[in-house]
């Protein structure tokens, strides 16, 4: 087994809401793993859930920032400045639509439901890179996490769907912008999993048995899956990798249909 040492590394997660939040299982790779973690959560309602997970873990720290404040947003990273002196990796695990905007049909979305998914979902991406830019070393890496809702349609994902395309766009983009910084910038897209956020989506659970029965591997990928792929594209393991959507979904992507 490869051992990675990143007790010289500093990094930010972005939106750990809970234990089941994919923000969380890659932040764990990263703990153990010997980084220094910060963390930012919105709203105080947040806050006792990752003192919870954070107890017993040196070298990490948690501020309130709302990513669609650009006040909050230079806080945090004036914040993490004061803390690390520096960035070397920032994961983006933020989304959020309405719910009411995913129960009915996609055409009827307005556009209230349309500029906040958008906003929240990937424009966040956009402002944190700005924020973060100066104080990413040489070798940095961003990641953030999207769903295959942005290529083929998923029933009810609706205006999700567009706002994951929009966030995997928006990686390209700024891959080619920060790459001459030596900072890559990369997707990773997991199947189905079993978090807050799930939970907004009708028919959820129809959908995660349909995906595991549909997949090569016969399963849904795990979260601990998906935390063990960011930690090879945050680290020099990943150094040859920008501008990617890199999938961690037990296959199920490549199936039109499975037959018994």
């Amino acid at each position: 087994m490869i051992s990675i040492d990143l007790s010289d590394k500093a990094a930010l997660v972005m939106g750990v809401a809970n234990a089941r939040s994919l923000g969380w299982a890659i932040a764990q790779q990263l703990l153990e793993a010997g980084c220094k973690v910060g963390f930012s959560y919105q709203g105080e309602r947040l806050k006792p859930e990752l003192e919870k997970l954070l107890a017993g873990h040196e070298h990490t720290w948690m501020a309130q920032a709302d990513a669609t404040s650009e006040d909050d947003l230079s806080a945090l990273f004036a914040r993490a400045k004061a803390e690390f002196g520096h960035l070397d990796y920032l994961v983006h695990s933020i989304g959020y639509a309405p719910r009411e905007a995913m129960e009915g049909r996609f055409l009827d979305t307005t556009p209230a439901d349309w500029n906040t998914a958008l906003s929240v979902s990937a424009y966040t991406l956009v402002s944190i890179a700005r924020h973060a830019e100066a104080l990413l070393r040489p070798g940095g890496s961003i990641i953030s996490l999207t769903y295959h809702a942005s290529q083929q349609v998923v029933p009810k994902y609706n205006v999700m769907g567009v706002a994951k395309a929009a966030l995997e766009a928006a990686t390209r983009y700024l891959a080619s912008e920060m790459g001459a910084a030596g900072v890559r910038v990369n997707c990773i897209s997991a199947g189905p999993m079993r978090t807050i956020a799930a939970r907004s989506i009708p028919g959820f659970g129809e959908m995660y048995d349909k995906a595991a029965k549909a997949a090569p591997l016969g399963r849904n990928a795990t979260p601990a899956e998906v935390g063990k792929l960011a930690l090879f594209l945050l680290s020099d393991l990943g150094s040859g990798i920008t501008g990617e959507v890199v999938y961690v979904d037990a296959g199920a992507h490549i199936m039109t249909m499975k037959l018994d």
